[in-house]
């Protein structure tokens, strides 16, 4: 038995009723941040200790044009007549994906299964995510010397397979989510794991001969996300959290080319939840074949599970200045933002040439260009 199977992390509502579960929730937040970042994959001490002390506590209470062409015959093929068994929820870190991801598991009824990543400081009604597959993702990313927040933009999907079939690269804690994935009787499924961005292709190739899932791509205002993270991570700089947003976005978008895909944005959430997570769910339906959920969501779910103060660093829009608009569309600004770097200077400059970056592809993806096969994605200052 592998050192979480079995495990149970708290309930949400435990933890906020009981301080000293609270801390050791946030406690394992940070042991798996510490992990993931620099202890290594193999090193199993550190989720047997976690999986014990919630235990106790709970005792005592890119592929080419031709590539993605290629992929979208043979989806074609394999859909032929073939209910899809599940949806993947893809978005860059920040981006609002629990809050979508959670409203899907409570309001329409899609299984997640479990063992899942407990609520935390920075995320307060849960992150819906199997730690299975994230710990399997990590192991992905971190056989090529990177991790989510570096080096990603250069990640193999092909050698990670490879690595996979071959028995080089670790497949025990995939290997769980996997035999969920691939089990009939959990249809509709629900994986969220922000992770999937940059690891889907490798993940397709395992899942197959099992027809492949639907997608769910949603995305947040750039600035908002940069900001989210560089309150969250330690030495995050908007730079980088806007390069992250670039790389996550753009890969999002290759990985999935030829999927059955239905496209939503954290702003539409927030602002009409109650219809856009039912259409959200009808489009997985009618258009990718998903079984249907086991509930349609009600306006009580909705107030149940959003809480706007949850959106840390929006910015409030209508009262920032215009920096530029974007491509000669007057319904897309780049807005001003508060830099801690003095205006001129190289690090201000290198700032705002990427914001910039940011930008263009963001008011794409609101005009739907950037979902076009022939998209000339930005080059990366």
């Amino acid at each position: 038995m592998g050192p979480l199977e079995g495990a149970r992390l708290p309930t949400i509502d435990v933890v906020k009723n009981h301080p000293r579960l609270a801390q050791a929730a946030s406690k394992l937040r940070s042991q798996f941040r510490q992990w993931r970042e620099g202890s290594g994959v193999t090193d199993k001490s550190l989720l047997r200790e976690s999986a014990a002390e919630f235990a106790v506590l709970r005792k005592r209470q890119h592929l080419s044009r031709e590539n993605n062409a290629a992929l979208q015959m043979k989806v074609r093929e394999k859909v032929a007549g073939v209910q899809t068994p599940g949806v993947i929820v893809l978005a860059m870190h920040r981006s609002g994906t629990s809050m979508l991801s959670g409203l899907l598991v409570n309001g329409i009824g899609y299984n997640v299964g479990g063992p899942l990543i407990g609520a935390a400081f920075d995320n307060e009604k849960g992150f819906f995510e199997r730690i299975d597959v994230v710990l399997q993702n990590d192991e992905f990313l971190k056989s090529q010397q990177m991790w989510w927040g570096g080096g990603i933009r250069s990640y193999d999907s092909d050698k990670a397979y490879d690595g996979y079939k071959s028995g080089s690269i670790r497949f025990t804690e995939g290997s769980k989510g996997l035999k969920f994935l691939k089990d009939t009787n959990n249809a509709p499924w629900l994986q969220k794991d922000p992770r999937m961005c940059i690891t889907l292709r490798t993940w397709l190739r395992i899942l197959e001969p099992s027809p492949p899932p639907a997608i769910v791509f949603t995305y947040r205002h750039p600035m908002e996300v940069a900001m989210s993270l560089k309150t969250r991570e330690q030495n995050f700089s908007l730079e980088l959290g806007l390069r992250l947003w670039i790389i996550y976005n753009t890969h999002a978008i290759q990985n999935s080319q030829g999927l059955c895909r239905v496209v939503t944005t954290n702003e539409n959430i927030l602002k009409s939840p109650l219809q856009e997570i039912q259409y959200i769910a009808d489009e997985l339906t009618n258009k990718c074949h998903l079984p249907a959920g086991t509930n349609r969501i009600t306006q009580e779910q909705v107030d149940q599970f959003i809480d706007p103060t949850l959106q840390h660093n929006t910015k409030n829009k209508e009262n920032q200045r215009i920096l530029e608009t974007i491509g000669g569309d007057h319904n897309c600004h780049m807005k001003d933002y508060v830099s801690e770097y003095e205006t001129g200077s190289e690090h201000h400059n290198r700032e705002l040439s990427m914001y910039k970056t940011a930008m263009k592809i963001f008011c794409d993806l609101d005009s739907h260009k950037a979902f076009e096969q022939d998209y000339h994605w930005p080059t990366i200052p």
